[in-house]
Protein backbone atom coordinates (compact mmCIF):
# COMPACT_ATOMS: atom_id res chain seq x y z
CA UNK A 1 0.00 0.00 0.00
CA UNK A 2 1.42 3.40 -1.46
CA UNK A 3 1.93 5.58 1.69
CA UNK A 4 0.55 8.90 -0.43
CA UNK A 5 -1.03 12.12 1.13
CA UNK A 6 -4.48 13.04 0.24
CA UNK A 7 -3.36 15.66 -2.03
CA UNK A 8 -1.43 13.44 -3.98
CA UNK A 9 -4.12 10.64 -4.19
CA UNK A 10 -6.34 13.96 -5.38
CA UNK A 11 -3.58 15.04 -7.70
CA UNK A 12 -2.63 11.72 -9.44
CA UNK A 13 -5.72 9.01 -8.84
CA UNK A 14 -9.11 10.00 -10.46
CA UNK A 15 -11.54 9.67 -6.69
CA UNK A 16 -14.73 8.32 -6.43
CA UNK A 17 -17.30 10.61 -5.65
CA UNK A 18 -18.86 10.11 -2.43
CA UNK A 19 -22.30 10.23 -3.63
CA UNK A 20 -21.21 6.95 -5.57
CA UNK A 21 -21.97 5.16 -2.17
CA UNK A 22 -25.31 6.78 -1.92
CA UNK A 23 -27.07 6.77 -5.11
CA UNK A 24 -26.65 2.94 -6.14
CA UNK A 25 -28.77 0.26 -5.72
CA UNK A 26 -25.91 -1.91 -3.77
CA UNK A 27 -24.19 0.28 -1.62
CA UNK A 28 -22.34 -2.53 0.39
CA UNK A 29 -21.02 -3.16 -2.82
CA UNK A 30 -19.73 0.08 -3.72
CA UNK A 31 -18.08 0.41 0.02
CA UNK A 32 -16.32 -3.34 -0.59
CA UNK A 33 -15.24 -1.85 -4.24
CA UNK A 34 -13.45 1.10 -2.12
CA UNK A 35 -12.38 -1.45 0.48
CA UNK A 36 -10.48 -3.35 -2.13
CA UNK A 37 -8.64 -0.63 -3.70
CA UNK A 38 -7.79 1.60 -0.64
CA UNK A 39 -8.32 -0.71 2.57
CA UNK A 40 -9.95 0.87 5.50
CA UNK A 41 -9.23 4.36 4.72
CA UNK A 42 -10.60 5.57 1.54
CA UNK A 43 -9.78 8.95 -0.78
CA UNK A 44 -12.98 10.33 -2.09
CA UNK A 45 -14.40 13.59 -3.73
CA UNK A 46 -17.04 15.76 -1.90
CA UNK A 47 -17.58 17.50 -4.56
CA UNK A 48 -15.18 18.12 -7.99
CA UNK A 49 -11.71 19.29 -6.78
CA UNK A 50 -12.64 18.69 -2.87
CA UNK A 51 -11.33 15.40 -1.37
CA UNK A 52 -11.34 13.75 1.80
CA UNK A 53 -10.84 10.53 3.54
CA UNK A 54 -13.81 8.14 4.20
CA UNK A 55 -13.34 6.05 6.99
CA UNK A 56 -14.87 2.10 5.85
CA UNK A 57 -14.15 0.64 9.26
CA UNK A 58 -15.66 -0.01 12.32
CA UNK A 59 -12.47 0.81 14.23
CA UNK A 60 -11.14 3.03 12.56
CA UNK A 61 -14.26 5.14 13.08
CA UNK A 62 -14.04 4.94 16.71
CA UNK A 63 -10.71 5.91 17.07
CA UNK A 64 -11.22 9.17 14.99
CA UNK A 65 -15.04 10.02 17.00
CA UNK A 66 -13.74 9.16 20.39
CA UNK A 67 -10.42 11.05 20.22
CA UNK A 68 -11.50 14.97 20.22
CA UNK A 69 -7.92 16.14 21.17
CA UNK A 70 -6.88 15.04 17.65
CA UNK A 71 -9.57 14.80 15.55
CA UNK A 72 -11.85 18.00 15.48
CA UNK A 73 -15.49 18.65 14.36
CA UNK A 74 -14.79 22.31 14.21
CA UNK A 75 -14.50 22.98 10.58
CA UNK A 76 -12.43 25.58 10.98
CA UNK A 77 -9.91 23.22 11.43
CA UNK A 78 -10.89 22.09 7.98
CA UNK A 79 -7.56 23.12 5.62
CA UNK A 80 -9.31 23.54 2.55
CA UNK A 81 -12.02 25.31 3.96
CA UNK A 82 -9.55 27.73 6.01
CA UNK A 83 -7.29 28.28 2.64
CA UNK A 84 -10.68 28.85 0.34
CA UNK A 85 -10.35 26.38 -1.60
CA UNK A 86 -13.98 25.45 -0.94
CA UNK A 87 -15.87 28.18 -2.28
CA UNK A 88 -18.44 30.36 -0.19
CA UNK A 89 -21.25 29.00 -2.22
CA UNK A 90 -20.34 25.31 -2.09
CA UNK A 91 -22.79 22.51 -1.84
CA UNK A 92 -20.99 21.34 0.87
CA UNK A 93 -21.82 24.46 2.90
CA UNK A 94 -25.16 23.50 5.06
CA UNK A 95 -23.34 20.39 6.11
CA UNK A 96 -20.04 21.01 6.30
CA UNK A 97 -19.33 24.88 7.06
CA UNK A 98 -18.98 26.41 10.74
CA UNK A 99 -22.20 26.81 12.74
CA UNK A 100 -22.73 28.19 16.37
CA UNK A 101 -23.96 24.98 17.65
CA UNK A 102 -22.79 21.63 19.19
CA UNK A 103 -22.47 19.68 16.26
CA UNK A 104 -19.55 21.85 15.26
CA UNK A 105 -17.88 22.15 18.69
CA UNK A 106 -15.40 20.80 21.16
CA UNK A 107 -14.28 20.25 24.20
CA UNK A 108 -16.09 22.62 26.69
CA UNK A 109 -17.62 24.45 24.28
CA UNK A 110 -18.94 21.82 22.87
CA UNK A 111 -20.45 20.47 26.19
CA UNK A 112 -21.52 23.88 26.76
CA UNK A 113 -23.75 24.07 23.67
CA UNK A 114 -24.93 20.61 24.11
CA UNK A 115 -26.43 20.31 27.43
CA UNK A 116 -29.66 22.62 26.19
CA UNK A 117 -29.99 19.41 23.41
CA UNK A 118 -29.88 16.70 26.62
CA UNK A 119 -31.66 19.45 28.91
CA UNK A 120 -34.48 19.89 26.12
CA UNK A 121 -34.90 15.63 25.29
CA UNK A 122 -34.87 15.21 29.12
CA UNK A 123 -38.29 17.12 29.35
CA UNK A 124 -39.71 15.28 26.76
CA UNK A 125 -42.37 13.01 28.60
CA UNK A 126 -42.09 9.67 26.74
CA UNK A 127 -46.08 9.32 27.26
CA UNK A 128 -47.05 12.49 26.06
CA UNK A 129 -44.58 12.25 22.89
CA UNK A 130 -46.20 8.84 22.10
CA UNK A 131 -49.93 10.29 21.60
CA UNK A 132 -48.55 13.37 19.68
CA UNK A 133 -46.90 10.88 17.20
CA UNK A 134 -50.06 8.94 16.73
CA UNK A 135 -52.01 11.71 16.69
CA UNK A 136 -49.53 12.91 13.79
CA UNK A 137 -49.63 9.84 12.27
CA UNK A 138 -53.38 9.23 12.08
CA UNK A 139 -54.07 12.78 10.48
CA UNK A 140 -51.51 12.33 7.82
CA UNK A 141 -53.48 8.70 6.72
CA UNK A 142 -56.45 10.49 6.87
CA UNK A 143 -55.73 12.54 4.00
CA UNK A 144 -55.03 9.90 1.99
CA UNK A 145 -57.28 6.74 3.35
CA UNK A 146 -59.90 6.94 1.04
CA UNK A 147 -57.96 6.79 -2.00
CA UNK A 148 -56.70 3.15 -1.75
CA UNK A 149 -53.24 4.61 -2.64
CA UNK A 150 -50.26 6.77 -1.38
CA UNK A 151 -46.68 7.34 -1.20
CA UNK A 152 -45.22 6.28 1.85
CA UNK A 153 -42.35 9.04 1.50
CA UNK A 154 -43.68 11.87 0.47
CA UNK A 155 -47.35 11.46 2.08
CA UNK A 156 -46.22 9.83 5.54
CA UNK A 157 -42.55 9.29 6.27
CA UNK A 158 -41.35 12.62 5.42
CA UNK A 159 -44.36 14.87 7.27
CA UNK A 160 -44.82 12.70 10.44
CA UNK A 161 -41.11 13.62 11.56
CA UNK A 162 -41.59 17.27 11.18
CA UNK A 163 -44.96 17.38 12.54
CA UNK A 164 -43.72 15.78 15.48
CA UNK A 165 -39.85 17.65 15.83
CA UNK A 166 -42.13 20.85 15.40
CA UNK A 167 -44.61 20.38 17.80
CA UNK A 168 -41.70 20.13 20.58
CA UNK A 169 -40.77 23.87 19.20
CA UNK A 170 -43.95 25.25 18.98
CA UNK A 171 -43.88 25.51 15.45
CA UNK A 172 -46.78 24.97 13.60
CA UNK A 173 -47.99 22.47 10.55
CA UNK A 174 -47.55 25.34 7.68
CA UNK A 175 -44.37 26.37 8.66
CA UNK A 176 -43.06 22.62 9.44
CA UNK A 177 -43.99 21.98 5.90
CA UNK A 178 -41.85 24.46 4.51
CA UNK A 179 -38.81 23.52 6.87
CA UNK A 180 -39.33 20.06 5.44
CA UNK A 181 -38.71 21.71 1.90
CA UNK A 182 -35.59 23.78 3.47
CA UNK A 183 -33.94 20.78 5.33
CA UNK A 184 -34.41 18.25 1.88
CA UNK A 185 -32.28 21.34 0.02
CA UNK A 186 -30.04 21.32 2.62
CA UNK A 187 -29.17 17.71 3.23
CA UNK A 188 -29.00 16.96 -0.81
CA UNK A 189 -26.45 19.66 -1.02
CA UNK A 190 -27.17 19.81 -4.69
CA UNK A 191 -27.61 23.51 -6.43
CA UNK A 192 -30.48 24.63 -4.16
CA UNK A 193 -29.07 23.64 -0.39
CA UNK A 194 -27.43 27.41 0.35
CA UNK A 195 -31.14 28.50 -0.35
CA UNK A 196 -32.55 25.76 1.62
CA UNK A 197 -30.67 26.84 4.33
CA UNK A 198 -31.26 30.29 4.67
CA UNK A 199 -34.94 29.46 4.54
CA UNK A 200 -34.39 27.02 7.11
CA UNK A 201 -33.07 29.72 9.39
CA UNK A 202 -35.41 32.65 8.62
CA UNK A 203 -38.59 30.34 9.67
CA UNK A 204 -36.86 29.37 12.86
CA UNK A 205 -35.90 33.46 13.44
CA UNK A 206 -39.14 34.25 12.89
CA UNK A 207 -40.45 31.45 15.08
CA UNK A 208 -37.90 32.07 18.34
CA UNK A 209 -38.84 36.12 18.07
CA UNK A 210 -42.41 34.83 18.46
CA UNK A 211 -41.86 33.12 21.68
CA UNK A 212 -40.05 35.53 22.93
CA UNK A 213 -42.51 37.86 23.00
CA UNK A 214 -45.38 34.97 23.85
CA UNK A 215 -43.15 32.38 25.58
CA UNK A 216 -45.01 28.82 25.86
CA UNK A 217 -44.21 25.66 27.33
CA UNK A 218 -42.10 24.20 24.50
CA UNK A 219 -38.15 23.43 23.46
CA UNK A 220 -37.79 26.99 21.67
CA UNK A 221 -38.88 29.01 25.01
CA UNK A 222 -36.39 26.66 26.90
CA UNK A 223 -33.78 27.00 24.72
CA UNK A 224 -34.61 30.85 24.85
CA UNK A 225 -34.14 30.72 28.56
CA UNK A 226 -31.17 27.99 28.91
CA UNK A 227 -28.37 29.88 30.64
CA UNK A 228 -25.61 28.05 28.50
CA UNK A 229 -26.71 29.61 25.03
CA UNK A 230 -25.34 33.16 25.08
CA UNK A 231 -26.80 34.53 22.03
CA UNK A 232 -29.46 34.72 19.00
CA UNK A 233 -27.12 32.98 16.98
CA UNK A 234 -26.53 30.16 19.58
CA UNK A 235 -30.30 30.10 20.08
CA UNK A 236 -31.04 29.31 16.23
CA UNK A 237 -28.00 27.45 15.52
CA UNK A 238 -28.78 24.58 18.27
CA UNK A 239 -32.52 24.81 16.93
CA UNK A 240 -31.31 23.87 13.95
CA UNK A 241 -29.35 21.03 14.64
CA UNK A 242 -32.27 19.33 16.44
CA UNK A 243 -35.05 20.03 13.74
CA UNK A 244 -32.70 18.87 11.01
CA UNK A 245 -30.91 16.05 12.43
CA UNK A 246 -34.09 14.73 13.83
CA UNK A 247 -36.34 15.36 10.97
CA UNK A 248 -33.52 13.61 8.27
CA UNK A 249 -32.27 10.57 9.93
CA UNK A 250 -36.59 9.47 11.46
CA UNK A 251 -37.45 10.22 7.68
CA UNK A 252 -34.74 7.96 6.47
CA UNK A 253 -35.56 5.32 9.55
CA UNK A 254 -38.84 5.24 8.81
CA UNK A 255 -39.07 4.67 4.95
CA UNK A 256 -36.35 2.46 5.31
CA UNK A 257 -37.98 0.53 7.68
CA UNK A 258 -41.11 0.31 5.56
CA UNK A 259 -39.71 -0.54 2.57
CA UNK A 260 -37.62 -3.65 4.51
CA UNK A 261 -41.22 -4.55 6.02
CA UNK A 262 -43.06 -4.23 2.11
CA UNK A 263 -40.39 -5.63 0.23
CA UNK A 264 -38.68 -8.59 2.47
CA UNK A 265 -40.27 -12.06 3.15
CA UNK A 266 -39.45 -12.33 6.37
CA UNK A 267 -40.92 -9.13 7.08
CA UNK A 268 -43.55 -9.31 5.17
CA UNK A 269 -44.88 -11.89 6.55
CA UNK A 270 -45.10 -9.89 10.09
CA UNK A 271 -48.84 -8.88 8.95
CA UNK A 272 -49.62 -12.68 8.54
CA UNK A 273 -47.91 -14.17 11.68
CA UNK A 274 -44.54 -13.74 9.95
CA UNK A 275 -41.69 -14.59 12.61
CA UNK A 276 -39.59 -11.21 12.36
CA UNK A 277 -41.42 -7.99 13.56
CA UNK A 278 -41.01 -4.00 13.55
CA UNK A 279 -38.42 -3.99 16.12
CA UNK A 280 -36.34 -6.84 13.85
CA UNK A 281 -36.72 -5.06 11.08
CA UNK A 282 -35.52 -1.17 12.87
CA UNK A 283 -32.56 -2.75 14.26
CA UNK A 284 -31.69 -4.24 10.52
CA UNK A 285 -31.73 -1.07 9.16
CA UNK A 286 -29.73 0.45 11.43
CA UNK A 287 -27.05 -2.19 10.79
CA UNK A 288 -27.44 -2.46 6.96
CA UNK A 289 -29.08 0.97 5.99
CA UNK A 290 -28.27 3.59 8.75
CA UNK A 291 -30.34 6.89 8.21
CA UNK A 292 -26.29 8.91 8.00
CA UNK A 293 -24.48 6.82 5.70
CA UNK A 294 -21.87 9.32 5.48
CA UNK A 295 -21.48 11.65 8.33
CA UNK A 296 -19.56 14.72 8.10
CA UNK A 297 -16.80 15.01 9.64
CA UNK A 298 -13.84 15.37 11.63
CA UNK A 299 -10.86 17.02 11.12
CA UNK A 300 -7.42 16.13 11.89
CA UNK A 301 -5.37 18.70 14.31
CA UNK A 302 -2.16 16.89 13.56
CA UNK A 303 -0.58 14.63 11.19
CA UNK A 304 -1.04 11.26 12.26
CA UNK A 305 -2.08 7.65 10.79
CA UNK A 306 -4.68 5.65 10.32
CA UNK A 307 -5.15 1.87 9.05
CA UNK A 308 -1.82 2.56 7.67
CA UNK A 309 -2.70 5.68 5.83
CA UNK A 310 -1.25 9.11 6.25
CA UNK A 311 -3.71 11.74 7.86
CA UNK A 312 -1.90 15.32 7.40
CA UNK A 313 -2.96 18.08 9.50
CA UNK A 314 -6.10 19.67 7.70
CA UNK A 315 -7.83 16.64 6.20
CA UNK A 316 -10.97 15.77 6.24
CA UNK A 317 -12.35 12.92 7.54
CA UNK A 318 -16.02 11.26 6.83
CA UNK A 319 -17.34 8.66 9.02
CA UNK A 320 -18.98 5.98 6.86
CA UNK A 321 -21.43 4.70 9.38
CA UNK A 322 -22.86 2.63 6.33
CA UNK A 323 -19.67 0.55 5.67
CA UNK A 324 -18.30 0.38 9.20
CA UNK A 325 -21.55 -1.44 10.53
CA UNK A 326 -20.98 -4.08 7.75
CA UNK A 327 -17.04 -3.84 8.02
CA UNK A 328 -16.64 -7.56 7.52
CA UNK A 329 -13.62 -7.82 10.63
CA UNK A 330 -16.37 -7.58 12.89
CA UNK A 331 -19.32 -9.10 11.06
CA UNK A 332 -19.22 -12.91 10.21
CA UNK A 333 -20.87 -14.19 7.03
CA UNK A 334 -23.07 -16.23 9.30
CA UNK A 335 -24.48 -16.51 12.65
CA UNK A 336 -24.96 -13.05 12.52
CA UNK A 337 -28.16 -11.20 13.96
CA UNK A 338 -29.08 -7.99 14.20
CA UNK A 339 -31.59 -7.89 16.38
CA UNK A 340 -31.42 -6.18 19.80
CA UNK A 341 -27.94 -5.94 19.37
CA UNK A 342 -27.19 -2.08 19.76
CA UNK A 343 -23.29 -1.88 18.54
CA UNK A 344 -24.18 -0.50 15.44
CA UNK A 345 -22.61 2.99 14.94
CA UNK A 346 -25.66 4.48 13.14
CA UNK A 347 -25.71 6.76 16.26
CA UNK A 348 -21.96 7.62 16.04
CA UNK A 349 -20.11 6.98 19.04
CA UNK A 350 -18.30 9.56 21.30
CA UNK A 351 -18.72 12.71 22.74
CA UNK A 352 -20.80 13.38 19.88
CA UNK A 353 -23.02 10.26 19.72
CA UNK A 354 -26.84 11.14 18.72
CA UNK A 355 -28.80 12.24 22.29
CA UNK A 356 -31.87 11.90 20.34
CA UNK A 357 -31.77 8.02 19.90
CA UNK A 358 -34.33 6.98 22.58
CA UNK A 359 -36.91 9.69 21.22
CA UNK A 360 -36.23 8.45 17.00
CA UNK A 361 -37.34 5.08 17.80
CA UNK A 362 -40.10 5.99 19.60
CA UNK A 363 -40.97 8.08 16.45
CA UNK A 364 -40.04 5.55 13.97
CA UNK A 365 -42.17 2.43 15.63
CA UNK A 366 -44.87 3.99 16.03
CA UNK A 367 -45.19 5.81 12.45
CA UNK A 368 -44.42 2.05 11.08
CA UNK A 369 -46.88 0.14 13.23
CA UNK A 370 -49.79 2.58 12.31
CA UNK A 371 -48.86 2.93 9.11
CA UNK A 372 -48.80 -0.79 8.32
CA UNK A 373 -51.92 -1.68 11.06
CA UNK A 374 -53.91 1.19 9.49
CA UNK A 375 -53.55 0.64 5.55
CA UNK A 376 -55.71 -2.86 5.29
CA UNK A 377 -53.78 -5.22 2.90
CA UNK A 378 -51.08 -2.30 1.80
CA UNK A 379 -48.72 -3.49 -1.23
CA UNK A 380 -46.52 -1.78 -3.25
CA UNK A 381 -47.50 0.00 -6.27
CA UNK A 382 -44.16 -0.58 -8.11
CA UNK A 383 -41.38 -3.34 -8.07
CA UNK A 384 -38.38 -3.10 -5.61
CA UNK A 385 -36.41 -2.56 -8.34
CA UNK A 386 -38.23 0.97 -9.19
CA UNK A 387 -37.69 2.58 -5.74
CA UNK A 388 -35.83 5.27 -6.01
CA UNK A 389 -33.13 7.46 -3.89
CA UNK A 390 -33.07 11.17 -2.76
CA UNK A 391 -30.39 12.74 -3.99
CA UNK A 392 -27.61 12.99 -1.29
CA UNK A 393 -23.44 12.20 -0.57
CA UNK A 394 -24.66 11.83 3.49
CA UNK A 395 -28.38 9.69 3.48
CA UNK A 396 -29.85 7.00 1.96
CA UNK A 397 -33.46 7.58 1.66
CA UNK A 398 -36.37 6.26 -0.77
CA UNK A 399 -37.38 8.78 -2.89
CA UNK A 400 -41.00 7.73 -2.38
CA UNK A 401 -42.68 4.10 -1.52
CA UNK A 402 -45.97 3.94 -3.84
CA UNK A 403 -48.55 1.71 -2.24
CA UNK A 404 -51.49 0.48 -2.69
CA UNK A 405 -54.57 -0.64 0.03
CA UNK A 406 -58.09 -1.41 0.75
CA UNK A 407 -59.89 2.34 0.59
CA UNK A 408 -61.14 3.46 4.11
CA UNK A 409 -64.71 3.92 4.17
CA UNK A 410 -65.96 7.38 4.47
Amino acid sequence: MTALTLDQLAAHHDLTPLTATTTCSDPQAAYQGLRDRWGHVAPVELEPGIPAWLLLGYHEICQAARDERLFSRDPNNWRLYAQGSVPPDSNLGPMMFPRDNAYFSDGDRHRRLRAPLDDGLERIDRQRLGHRIRAACAEQISLFAGRGEADLVGDYAAVVPMLSVCGFFGISTDQGRELRDGLIALFGSGEDSQEGNRAFERILSRAMQDHRERPAADLTTAFLEHPNLTNDFEIVQSIVLMISAGYETTTSWIAQALRLMLTDRRFAGDLRGGRLGIDDALDEVLWRDPPMANMPARYALADCEIAGRPIQQGDALILGFGAANNDPRIRPESGWHESGNRSHLAWSVGPHTCPASRQARVITRIAVDTALNELQDVALAVDESEIGLTPSPWTRCPASLPVRFTPHRS
